[in-house]
């Protein structure tokens, strides 16, 4: 006769059967790794099921399958009649008259080239430079020198809108 003995995991992974991380309650570990992780398949309030990797669960940066992020998006959504405007309209408020995507006539407060369009990219030592026209790029490029890239972006602005 087989005696069933509790699942064990090894000693470094913390079992986190039963316990609650936001809207997800944990059923079981499952048998995937994520990021090196134990994953674990958790149900969340609304009835979905997903699989999540432990340490974002206990650190807090998952903690329901999506439905919490939805949720808070329409709450500030029905209390912003910018938004709500914007959704009638459809995609078209997100350019302007002539196409051209508000992000690429703007600059975000997370800019730090000071140029709009012109980004530093860490990973590769380089500038790219980007616009957007009629929803597709038409200048994507990386660039050596940030004055070179400046450039690029003057010369596809005046090519494309007018400027």
């Amino acid at each position: 006769m087989a005696v069933k003995t509790k699942r064990r995991y090894s000693p470094t992974t913390i079992d986190l059967t039963g316990q609650r991380f936001g809207r997800l309650v944990v059923l079981h570990r499952d048998g995937k790794r994520k990021n090196g992780n134990a994953a674990w398949l958790c149900q969340c309030d609304c009835g979905n099921r997903v699989t999540v990797d432990s340490y974002a669960m206990r650190h807090g940066s998952v903690r329901s399958c999506g439905c919490l992020r939805r949720d808070n998006l329409r709450r500030l959504a029905e209390i912003n009649p910018a938004f709500m405007d914007m959704q009638q309209r459809g995609a078209a408020a997100l350019q302007d008259q002539h196409g051209v995507s508000y992000a690429s006539l703007h600059r975000g407060k997370r800019n730090r080239s000071g140029v709009i369009g012109v980004s530093y990219d860490r990973a590769t030592g380089r500038w790219c430079a980007r616009l957007r026209y009629h929803g597709k790029y038409v200048l994507l490029k990386m660039f050596a020198r940030f004055s070179d890239a400046v450039a690029a972006r003057q010369a596809a602005e005046k090519q494309y809108l007018g400027r």
